[in-house]
């Protein structure tokens, strides 16, 4: 069943100055091709207008997006084996397995952390606003393991948002990079879809209209020859914002051949793990910090370098 949408989406402060096309489509999870056609049919506007894709926003602004849709609903997935962190009322922080989806693309897709918080936890459907989110209120990229936050309420879930555009929420990852790597450091520099590879991102030139800011704070926590093991902490959410700003100042991620990191045959996937989570709990107002182990195929490519987990501090 096909049905008509109108989605109305408010630019936060942290978005102003992106692409109308890049905001929508990021915010909506619709390919630049289906934005591209939204557009030349006339079905986005901003503040009441019809819109060019290239419009840069502004904070406040109304960008209103129709769309034909297939039915939203939110499919139930009882195989998927959720390990659940803690929960409350309010909040549920799961840890995400790597190799598996934060949630659906498209419709009727099973297989993600969102459907089987909807197995579980039905109310999440009805608190994110595409109910196939399962209410999480963000991602993680298929191949990185880690604490996921999901809200059980409509009013959680938009204040939790809120504090992750409002940079109010602590996010630690842990990485193993080769490369020569500082101490401690920090890496500022805006990132841009590729125009050539649309599934990875690249240091945005200056001035360029579709530049997304991106902070990243990094501190080693052991090294053995060539491999340091590394927390990262981000105060952006850009889309593979810590693979692309370790890769950029030469310590790419151990099996992260998109960014140019060293083979891990045994492993499988590239080296990065959602340590930590901390947010202020939308109810109680005091703060609420997560911690997700290190998975054991993570734990055993730090043994094959000469490294142990845990590490000190």
């Amino acid at each position: 069943m096909t049905t008509t949408t109108t989605h109305t989406l408010t630019v936060d402060a942290d978005k102003a100055g992106q692409r109308v096309d890049l905001f929508a489509g990021e915010a909506l999870g619709l390919s630049r091709a289906r934005m591209k056609r939204l557009f030349e049919e006339g079905q986005v506007r901003v503040d009441g207008r019809p819109a060019k894709k290239g419009l840069l926003v502004t904070a406040g602004q109304k960008v209103a997006v129709t769309v034909e849709e297939s039915s939203r609903e939110a499919v139930p997935d009882t195989d998927f084996p959720l390990v659940v962190l803690h929960e409350d009322a309010a909040l549920l922080f799961v840890d995400k397995p790597a190799g598996r989806p934060s949630h659906p693309l498209q419709p009727g897709e099973t297989g993600t952390v969102a459907n089987a918080l909807v197995a579980r936890y039905p109310e999440v459907a009805q608190a994110s606003q595409d109910p196939r989110e399962g209410g999480l209120c963000h991602r993680l990229d298929v191949e990185t393991s880690g604490v996921l936050a999901a809200a059980r309420t409509r009013e959680a879930w938009t204040t939790v948002r809120e504090a992750f555009s409002n940079r109010a929420v602590d996010k630690r990852y842990v990485a193993l990079v080769t490369g020569p790597l500082a101490d401690e450091g920090e890496v500022e520099v805006p990132l841009r879809h590729h125009p050539r590879h649309p599934d990875r991102v690249e240091p945005a030139p200056y001035g360029a209209e579709d530049a997304r800011e991106a902070l990243s704070h990094f501190r080693v926590l052991a090294r053995s020859g060539d491999y340091s093991l590394v927390e990262v902490k981000i105060l952006t959410g850009v889309l593979h914002q810590v693979r692309a700003h370790l890769a950029g100042v030469g310590a790419p991620l151990v099996g992260d051949a998109l960014y140019g990191g060293r083979e891990a045959p045994e492993l499988g996937r590239f080296f990065l793990h959602a340590r930590s989570l901390t947010v202020q709990h939308p109810v109680t107002k005091e703060p609420v910090k997560v911690e997700s182990p290190l998975p054991p195929d993570l734990v055993a490519e730090l043994g094959r370098h000469g490294l142990a987990w845990p590490v000190a501090g």
